[in-house]
């Protein structure tokens, strides 16, 4: 797959913005090292599953610092490679198998992965609908780690309302709990993450956008998604303390 080839409904321009980067999302290493911390212990041996890895930078900390094998899920064939080229610069080839293939339609067999995490890639499916898709999966008392965007107020603003029109996963904590418990799961524990994991993923897309201002002109379609892009960093500046990043730590229940 090409680089720049269409995934998801998305343009090709919105990768030409996004690759190569880190992360295509926000997060950091402390929040990853958090909730794992967190966890109920895993089994020897765990099966582990990153869906929706993307370039993978929460799976080289869950590798390095579980020491087990990962199994890292994407649809898009470059952010694998990506992943590959990280893991074996970091001695950690050995312990990540990456698999392009599509998070929703996952060929394993029932009630055999002990640990599933998706850092910020749940909108895609939906909060619910991803737990609901993902939870057979799990063997009785699995654990479940996502990251997803939440309102942090009852009230959010109209114009971050309408930023966040498409993501039909987005809700208060306590509404997303609810939907989680709704599935099947246990809520272990929840937490924020700190405005330093969203910089440290704007902060390079702020960069990539202003290296591809030139390259812009006369390109209709790359201005369109430059300034989309610019629009969604500025919405984040304005209104970040309306909503934000939640991780929810999960078991399966009986």
């Amino acid at each position: 797959m090409d680089a720049t080839q269409p995934l998801r409904g998305l343009p090709p321009e919105f990768f030409l913005v996004h690759h190569g980067l880190l992360r295509e999302g926000p997060g950091c290493e402390a929040a990853t090292l958090r909730a794992l911390r967190r966890l109920p212990e895993l089994p020897p041996s765990p099966r582990i599953f990153d869906l929706g890895c993307g370039p993978g930078a929460q799976t080289l900390v869950l590798a390095r610092t579980l020491g087990t094998r990962v199994v890292a899920v994407d649809l898009h064939r470059p952010f694998l490679d990506q992943l590959e080229r990280s893991a074996s610069q970091a001695g950690l080839g050995d312990l990540i198998e990456t698999r392009c293939a599509d998070f929703g339609a996952l060929d394993e067999p029932p009630s055999s992965i002990d640990l599933i995490w998706c850092e910020g890639a749940v909108f895609i499916m939906g909060f619910a609908e991803s737990i609901r898709c993902w939870r057979p999966f799990l063997r009785p008392r699995g654990s479940m780690v996502v990251s997803n965007a939440v309102w942090l107020v009852d009230d959010p603003p109209a114009e971050a309302v309408a930023h966040w029109a498409e993501d039909r996963s987005i809700a208060t904590v306590r509404e997303s709990l609810r939907r989680a418990e709704s599935e099947g799961m246990r809520v272990i524990d929840t937490f924020p993450l700190e405005p330093e994991g969203w910089w440290e993923y704007y902060a390079p897309v702020r960069r990539r956008v202003e290296e591809l201002r030139d390259r812009a002109a006369g390109n209709s379609a790359l201005v369109q998604m430059l300034n989309a892009t610019e629009r969604e960093i500025a919405v984040f500046e304005r209104y970040g303390n309306t909503f934000g990043y939640q991780f929810f730590l999960m078991q399966k229940t009986p």
